[in-house]
């Protein structure tokens, strides 16, 4: 009976005891590890030792070439050939618009998107501090940035000539800024040279959505204007201008020496930054240039290690 009795005790001494601890709010984990409500884990339900899911474009990509380009995700080799070394485990899309999907579906997921096309089911972090902005950009304090170009081939037709005034008029360049992006000319306002016919613009996605608010603008001040966009990759949009596919092709990068000697000519439409993106349910925030470059690479692999 005493020893009963002395375990009843002992019993209501060990629950007065954790009940004193409770005034830090002291819990256990399945693990075994002790947290304090009053200090919470700024990770909260984040699993900081996930392996990282690395989302990137497809070869082709304007996006890519530009991104693995700033951040120094390519390299030249010991004959000077351009290098990607993005990891075989990255996750491929073939759009700006399936990287994010991808990024928003998936709490461990990293990915890089056209700035201008960012919308709130990510969350773009600060690269080396400042964070990714038109102003930024514009300021120098952003530095990861890109053209937007347009490109054709020889004398166009006059109605894709009208579209291009468009684009690059006080107009055009305005839906150009109403879309976050920044403007490439201070030409006047618009004037049609009044033709009509089919224009054909092919080339990359992250380049479509701003032509495609262009397109509709231009179309309400020229309705003789029939305008067909395709939307695929920067490559693909040069290779079309080159074989006079299209009228204009798109890329979201600056031309290759073979798409110039091929009779190119670019026309820098815009100027776009390329975002840092992770899942909104990921507390990172900040990231340099180099822990970019090493998650992409495949050489950190866990979110723990990104330090």
């Amino acid at each position: 009976m005493k020893k009963i009795m002395c375990l009843f005790v002992c019993g209501l001494l060990t629950a007065g005891a954790l009940t004193g601890c409770g005034s830090s709010a002291d819990t256990t984990t399945d693990s075994g590890n002790t947290t304090t409500d009053a200090a919470p884990d700024a990770t909260g339900d984040f699993d900081t030792s996930s392996d990282i899911s690395v989302v990137s474009r497809e070869d082709g990509s304007g996006t890519r070439g530009a991104f693995i380009e700033l951040f120094g995700v390519e390299e030249k080799d010991a004959n000077g050939d351009k290098v990607d070394y993005t990891t075989d485990e990255a996750i491929i899309a073939n759009s700006t618009e399936i990287v994010m999907t991808t990024v928003a579906g998936d709490d461990y997921a990293i990915g890089y998107s056209s700035l201008g096309s960012l919308n709130d089911t990510v969350k773009a972090v600060k690269i080396d501090g400042a964070e990714p902005t038109a102003d930024n950009i514009n300021n120098g304090s952003y530095t990861i940035s890109r053209p937007f170009n347009i490109a054709t081939k020889g004398d166009v037709s006059d109605v894709a000539q009208d579209f291009i005034n468009y684009i690059m008029s006080a107009d055009g360049q305005q839906i150009i800024e109403d879309n976050g992006y920044i403007k490439a000319s201070d030409a006047g306002a618009f004037e049609s040279n009044g033709a009509s016919g089919k224009i054909v613009v092919a080339g990359s996605s992250s380049v479509t959505p701003v032509m495609e608010k262009l397109q509709e603008a231009y179309q309400k001040v020229n309705s003789g204007a029939e305008i067909e966009i395709q939307e695929s990759d920067s490559t693909t949009g040069m290779t079309a201008a080159m074989d006079g596919t299209c009228d204009i092709g798109m890329a979201s990068r600056e031309l290759k020496d073979t798409e110039i000697d091929g009779g190119l000519t670019a026309t820098v439409i815009a100027k776009d930054g390329i975002a840092i993106i992770v899942n909104k349910n990921n507390p990172t925030e900040d990231l340099t240039k180099d822990q970019v470059n090493s998650i992409f690479r495949g050489e950190v692999t866990t979110w723990d290690e990104v330090k």
